[in-house]
């Protein structure tokens, strides 16, 4: 079973709480908000997507990369997907 099926219902949770807060900024960028407002809405967007990301990340890092059923040649390709998803996230 995927970590992230085992773990659904957290991880809608998070992306729910990630659309309201898109919602909100939106909102925000539609009523001419402050501007301080929309930056502080877009800094909490990014923390909670970071969040996101990190829990995803781990939970594929111990189920998957960490496994003891696997190989070292599936874990080196593992290992090589993570680092170009984290190249590609990072930029």
């Amino acid at each position: 079973m995927s970590h992230t099926h085992a773990n659904k219902k957290p991880l809608l949770s998070r992306v729910r709480r990630i659309k309201g807060q898109a919602e909100a900024l939106e909102k925000a960028l539609q009523d001419d908000g402050d501007c301080g407002a929309v930056l502080q809405q877009i800094a909490a967007i990014r923390g909670a997507v970071n969040g996101l990301m990190a829990e995803v990340l781990e939970g594929h890092l111990r189920e998957h990369v960490g496994s003891h059923d696997i190989s070292a040649e599936q874990r080196d390709a593992e290992v090589d997907a993570v680092a170009r998803l984290l190249r590609s996230y990072l930029k």
